[in-house]
């Protein structure tokens, strides 16, 4: 397996390999992609558009994010897990997403299990998966980031338990990596250091 390490931009800063271009990665990379992001709309956003992107280039999803949110109310879990199939036909026939009715019927589905928790209940399970050291030896090139980990496995069996659709070890590292669980910006990105100030 090829091993890319950090690019350095015309701006002078190293970054991840994915984030350097185009704009859209460069932004995501720079000011979201491993953050620390907490409650339980947030996550479920999140962990919908990682289930969304499954097979797909993430830079699809990105670009129809707004789309989702539009679509989605906003990933509101109350108020998804109250669509109907009348929603979910509209959201078959809506260009703005991705139109694929497994994962539009799973994203429902999955509102519905978390609206039944206590409020924070989501966020303190997913957290509950951080590993104890979450900036462990920082990746040098792309083939030092796994795509799975124990705890993205234990993370994606606990929510299938609670009864959770399309979601496996893959997207729910995938998730860890995006939310700030796991700091896998390369040892030489800019952005590694801001992200471990962040989650401290």
């Amino acid at each position: 397996m090829t091993s890319t390490p950090a690019i350095t931009g015309p701006d002078g800063l190293a970054r991840c390999p994915w984030g350097a271009t185009p704009e859209d990665y460069r932004e995501y990379h720079d000011t979201e992609w491993g953050r620390e992001v907490r409650g339980d709309d947030a996550l479920f956003e999140r962990l919908s558009l990682e289930a969304f992107q499954s097979g797909l280039s993430w830079l699809t999803i990105l670009r129809r994010r707004e789309g989702f949110r539009a679509a989605f109310a906003g990933f509101a879990i109350t108020k998804v897990a109250a669509y109907t199939e009348a929603d979910v036909a509209r959201l078959l026939a809506d260009p703005g997403i991705i139109r694929n009715r497994l994962k539009i019927e799973a994203t429902v589905a999955n509102a519905r299990v978390a609206a039944a928790w206590a409020p924070g209940e989501l966020t303190d399970l997913i957290w509950s998966h951080a590993p104890a050291d979450p900036h462990r030896q920082a990746p040098v090139g792309t083939a030092d980031i796994p795509a799975t980990t124990p705890e993205s496995a234990a993370l994606a069996a606990a929510l299938k338990k609670r009864g959770f659709r399309f979601v496996g070890p893959t997207t729910a590292y995938a998730l860890m990596q995006a939310c700030g669980l796991v700091n896998d910006h390369l040892a030489d990105c800019h952005a590694r250091a801001a992200v471990a100030a962040g989650r401290g």
